[in-house]
């Protein structure tokens, strides 16, 4: 499904959606075809060109969310971030705060981002959408007041932690 092209700045739309390709097939992610492995030197070199592009982005329009590039670009935008350092993280999360008030964004994007700064920070997170391998598979990283997980995913239109543990875990 293609979304329209009413959003005002396409070119920027098209940039974010070149990029995470770029992005994706870094990490191995192809879509015709099965996944292959990461070649974490084009990683690093992809990352560091993405989130240039995105700062420079950001600078001058702010949060490039759905009304600036589509929802489909957006989300590229909150992808390549995912992907950034530590700092530029929290700098995207600010804005990615005010953008979802401004319906700009959504609170899942937002819900990823926090739980991926919190994790960096060595924090627990809230809402169980990070996962780390310390040899042996992945494990989810430590959760905050984890008897209240699912009502916190609940709010933010993310399902039930059960279920998103088992897409995970099967795609080890």
């Amino acid at each position: 499904m293609t979304e329209p092209t009413s959003h005002q700045r396409p070119d920027l739309a098209d940039e974010l959606l070149r990029r995470v390709a770029a992005d994706q097939h870094a990490r191995g992610v192809r879509e015709n075809g099965p996944d292959a492995e990461c070649d974490h030197d084009l990683m690093r070199t992809v990352d560091a060109d993405n989130v240039a592009a995105l700062q420079r982005i950001i600078d001058e329009h702010g949060w490039p969310g759905h009304s600036l590039v589509g929802e489909q670009a957006a989300n590229a935008a909150w992808l390549i971030a995912q992907h950034a350092e530590l700092a530029f993280q929290l700098r995207a999360l600010d804005l990615l705060d005010e953008a979802v008030a401004q319906g700009e964004a959504t609170p899942v994007q937002r819900a990823y981002l926090l739980d991926r700064c919190l994790m960096r920070q060595g924090k627990p997170q809230l809402y169980g959408t990070q996962y780390h391998d310390p040899g042996g598979g992945m494990r989810l990283w430590e959760v905050a007041d984890p008897e209240n997980l699912d009502r916190r995913r609940g709010e933010v239109d993310l399902g039930p932690h059960a279920e998103y543990d088992a897409a995970i875990r099967s795609r080890q």
